[in-house]
């Protein structure tokens, strides 16, 4: 029983040393594989069950005085010429099998004597065994090709950290300048542009990288949001500047277009192409796309109420504008074959004979259209308003139904509340100014008509809202 538990603990020990190298690899083993130049590889099959130090007893013992003195295992190991003889085992239907590895620094010829040596073992402890090799292997091979893609990693890398040419080290040089130019604007310390405080239009943009690339490229009236909830810096700007939102092509660059135009007056409306960010466009790409810009009121009426998609609109202007291009080139290209016809008709006139009888020429026909009255203007129809809106002593505005009904005269000055308060009004006649601001209440309201003294700072107007002055 002692002896069955020493056997047992040496199985596991054995076993144990073996899951070590394994891990390691099959050239853990420095001491051992520091100097191999070959590794012979062969599997043994023996007719009944053996252990480990079975077959290297075996490789041993059979091999011992066949070879002479020169080629004995045992002084090649003692001197270091022969690794660790290295064996894996394993049992099945009672018989057993394995490899059997063994390092090498002798020379060629050398290690394949040995490895025909271990095919002429013919038993292994009790049982008959077979060995046979299976091949050799170069271990300087491997080591040259993994010179060989190690050096060529380390070149590639070489390569890359080569000094820049001139231009790149101008680029960088110029990007460290305009980095420097970026300013922080208003409260919320906002980054802009170094024209953006004196500048009558402004970009709006999504963030601190896209006010850096537009300064790349010499854009110096950009400043950022920083995030999709507008700041009130932003707002105060758009009532006094010319405003243009230049947002990426993608969902975020949507959505905080989507609330500009909701919280902030915005003129013009521009977006990086479709799924790219400002921050990556070349130049090229971003004069063109402020130069494709669309005015506000179209983006809202076709986005918000038509639900079409911006890049859409931006196609059909470019399609709209390539048809007109080739509608003014193509009388020219008509013209020019109809010169060439009459100038052969022209020829071949003088060619002929004169005819004896002439042919009087044709009576040209004249096509009597009646005169049509001029439509009436648009002042006509509020002219008795206006004259009694004139001769108000004070400020006076009235509010018309869609039969031309007063509904209520006011002072002017009420007339933003009772607008947000009705929503039966179809036309407002008043002595007054027509400003932005109140263009902006009126067609929230639901108002057609806009009938004032004089209109001044008007920049946005509703496609659903007619403006008209006196002076019209």
């Amino acid at each position: 029983m002692k002896r069955k538990k020493t056997v047992i603990h040496q199985i596991l020990s054995e076993k144990q040393k073996f899951e070590k190298r394994k891990e390691g690899g099959n050239m853990s083993a420095k001491d051992e594989f520091g100097t191999t130049k070959y590794v012979v590889y062969a599997e043994f099959e023996a007719n009944g069950i053996v252990e480990r130090p079975d077959v290297v007893g075996a490789i041993f013992g059979q091999t011992e005085g066949l070879l002479g003195d020169d080629l004995d295992l045992r002084e090649l190991q003692k001197t270091g010429r022969i690794g660790r003889i290295r064996v894996e085992v394993h049992t099945k239907a009672g018989k057993t099998y394995g490899t059997i590895t063994v390092p090498s620094s002798l020379d060629r010829v050398e290690t394949a004597i040995l490895a025909a040596a271990l095919e002429t073992i013919d038993r292994v402890g009790p049982a008959e065994a077979q060995i046979r090799v299976l091949r050799i292997e170069d271990v300087r091979a491997t080591k040259r090709k993994y010179i060989i893609e190690r050096a060529k990693e380390i070149l590639e890398g070489l390569m890359d950290q080569e000094i820049p040419e001139t231009q790149e080290l101008t680029e960088e040089v110029k990007k460290a300048v305009r980095a420097k130019e970026l300013i922080e604007y208003g409260p919320e310390k906002l980054p802009a542009g170094p024209h953006v405080p004196f500048s009558d239009s402004i970009i709006v943009v999504e963030g601190r990288a896209d006010v850096l690339n537009l300064l790349k490229h010499g854009i110096k009236n950009a400043i950022a949001v920083e995030g999709t909830s507008i700041p009130e810096t932003i707002i105060k700007l758009s009532k006094e500047r010319i405003v243009t939102t230049f947002t990426d092509g993608d969902r975020g660059g949507e959505l905080i277009l989507k609330e500009l135009l909701q919280v902030a007056d915005v003129d013009y409306v521009a977006r990086a192409p479709e799924g790219k960010e400002v921050e990556e466009l070349t130049k090229k790409e971003i004069v063109k796309a402020l130069r494709s810009k669309v005015p506000a009121e179209q983006v809202i009426t076709e986005i918000f109420y038509k639900g079409r998609n911006f890049y859409d609109v931006i196609r059909e202007k470019e399609r709209e504008k390539e048809k007109a291009e080739k509608e003014k080139k193509a009388p020219l290209a008509v013209a020019a074959p109809a010169q060439h016809a009459a100038l052969a008709q022209k020829t071949s006139e003088e060619r002929r004979p004169e005819r004896a009888e002439r042919v009087e020429p044709k009576k040209e026909e004249r096509i009597i259209r009646p005169i049509q009255k001029p439509k009436p203007s648009e002042l006509d129809e509020f002219r008795e308003f206006i004259e009694k809106v004139k001769s108000a002593k004070e400020s006076t505005a009235i509010l018309l139904d869609e039969n031309k009904n007063i509904i209520a005269e006011i002072p002017v000055r009420e007339l933003t509340n009772q607008l947000k308060e009705r929503k039966d009004v179809y036309a407002v006649v008043f002595n007054g100014v027509i400003t932005q601001r109140l263009i902006d209440t009126v067609s929230e309201t639901g108002v057609r008509y806009l009938v004032g003294a004089r209109k001044y700072n008007v920049v946005r107007r509703p496609v659903n809202l007619k403006i008209v002055t006196f002076a019209e």
